[in-house]
């Protein structure tokens, strides 16, 4: 209130009454007359000077509780690096939904109430909000299986060479976990386990309601250890112990196989089996192109029978090497077409020499990408049984403290625009059975025509 009186007397002074003489009625009455204008204006002056008094006081008290709502704590490391993931998912994640919920309310309630107080505690907090999207291909890896998920698309893996899925449920099949390839060669190879067997327990523990990556951590370990497995083939149950070692990832064999015919015109096919999708895949086929040839080969059988998959850019690569031109796969997410994956012929290797692909149960992921690209494009015919039908597509991302998150980024179509997740692509023709799975079984089959496995140059590039 001094503000107040200070800027009334400034405004109207002091003011006497005094009584008397006529004449001085006139003064009083003049001095009456601005007391009472002076008295309007100290009325409003302090009506104005409240009106702000109660509006900073209204501030003050929005201030203080806009103050009050903001969180009380600091970020912590933990908290960052709980975030640094949370943002991962926010912007790779396919399902903008992320399967109904809403991702920024989930962050605030994982923030507030999820406790990150050590390392092991944070990373079981990202593990609590990656399930949510009940999504078993997202998942996180701490920095010891991200540094084995890297050496193992870059070559080797010490394990007993086994690529797994879930099975699809359709068939009735058994709980457990499908077997969708074993490396040719590997342990699990030599013990006679095929595709579409079914692991039932690993080391005495079930897989009924195991996920596939803790299961694979199960299967890998040191080299010389031994895992005991439980599996069903068919009817049959057997229980197996196997010896990890280290299975070599060498994507690529070939041979060059002669069919029945007349000296040097007897036709020449060059074998190629590509076993796995990793970072010297896309040069290993190159490299066995040229190599057959310099044998003057006049056709190719690209085998992906049991290829579980791997990387995708080097699926798309391989399908450069043997398309002069159109569209490889086509990639999307919840609104439509994202990307188009193309090529122009500027990669091409082998163009012209007629193609035949055997594909399988085992044959996923990179694989369905590039044998869909060959087929939709009348590039190559098709033999052997639908795919596995794995349609969604997974990138690794690599978070600050050596930990990662593989999340699925997009689902993908072929070029006839086929969505072929849990249906696969079915083949052009079935293959005879059974038919060897290996180089020399296969050159056999095209060279006696009295077996039971034999086709002939025309049945086998003809559509």
């Amino acid at each position: 209130m001094a503000r107040l009186n200070k800027s009334f007397s400034f405004r109207c002074g002091l003011f006497s009454v005094s009584y008397g003489l006529r004449p001085k009625l006139r003064k009083y009455t003049a001095s009456l007359q601005k007391e009472l204008n002076c008295s309007e204006k100290f009325k409003h002056h302090v009506s104005v000077h409240f009106v702000r008094l109660v509006v900073g006081v209204m501030l003050v008290m929005s201030v203080s509780v806009g103050v009050s709502r903001t969180p009380s704590w600091a970020l912590t490391e933990e908290n960052l690096l709980f975030l640094e993931a949370w943002r991962t998912i926010d912007r790779a994640y396919v399902d903008k939904t992320f399967n109904g919920q809403s991702w920024f309310r989930y962050r605030e309630n994982a923030l507030r109430n999820e406790p990150m107080n050590t390392r092991e505690e944070t990373y079981m907090a990202i593990k609590k909000m990656l399930a949510t999207l009940d999504d078993p291909f997202t998942r996180f890896l701490e920095p010891d299986k991200f540094k084995s998920l890297r050496s193992g698309t870059q070559g080797a893996l010490t394990g007993v060479g086994l690529s797994i899925g879930y099975p699809t449920g359709f068939d009735g099949s058994p709980a457990g976990l499908l077997v969708i390839s074993a490396t040719p060669g590997g342990p699990a190879s030599r013990a006679g386990i095929l595709s579409g067997d079914v692991i039932l327990t690993i080391d005495g523990t079930s897989t009924e309601t195991m996920g596939i990556y803790d299961a694979a951590e199960r299967l890998q370990g040191p080299e010389g250890s031994s895992v005991e497995l439980t599996i069903r083939s068919g009817p049959e149950v057997k229980r197996l112990s196997l010896m990890r070692e280290r299975v070599s990832l060498n994507p690529v064999k070939s041979r060059l196989c002669k069919m029945p015919g007349l000296g040097k015109d007897s036709p020449k096919i060059g074998y190629i089996k590509l076993a796995s999708f990793n970072q010297n895949a896309s040069g290993a086929v190159k490299e066995a192109i040229e190599s057959l040839r310099s044998n003057d080969v006049n056709a190719f059988v690209l085998d992906l029978r049991d290829n579980s998959g791997g990387l995708f850019p080097e699926g798309v690569e391989i399908a450069k090497i043997w398309l002069e031109k159109g569209v490889i796969v086509y990639i999307c997410d919840g609104r439509g077409i994202r990307d188009i994956y193309d090529t122009d012929g500027s990669s091409v290797v082998a163009a012209s020499e007629p193609l035949a692909v055997l594909v399988n149960k085992g044959t996923a992921s990179a694989s369905e990408i590039l044998a869909g690209a060959l087929k939709d494009n009348k590039r190559a015919v098709l033999f052997g049984e639908p795919t596995f039908g794995k349609g969604k597509i997974q990138s690794v991302f690599e978070l600050s403290d050596g930990s990662g998150l593989a999340v699925t980024v997009a689902r993908y179509e072929t070029p006839a625009h086929i969505d072929i997740d849990k249906v696969g692509i079915a083949p052009d023709h079935p293959l005879p059975t059974p038919f060897p799975k290996d180089a020399e079984g296969f050159c056999g089959c095209l060279m006696d025509p009295t077996s039971a496995c034999y086709l002939n140059r025309v049945q086998l590039f003809s559509r």
